[in-house]
């Protein structure tokens, strides 16, 4: 990071991932990164359905870390 006001992100406390899921309108059929992480599951959906109401989906990175 060149500023040094912007700490660096710890990607292991962003445990959500939203996908824009173009595939479901036939935009594509390569797979593609998500869009955004995000700490809670909520402001990953709330910006998901914002951005695309009926066309995302949001991912639990960390499901396999559950006991």
């Amino acid at each position: 990071m060149t500023h040094p006001m912007l700490a660096a992100p710890d990607l292991a406390e962003y445990r959500w991932a939203l996908y824009a899921c173009g595939h479901l309108l036939d935009l594509t059929n390569e797979p593609h990164p998500p869009v955004g992480l995000y700490r809670d599951e909520q402001s990953a959906r709330l910006h998901g359905l914002y951005l695309w109401p009926t066309t995302f989906t949001v991912i639990d990175l960390h499901q396999d870390e559950r006991p």
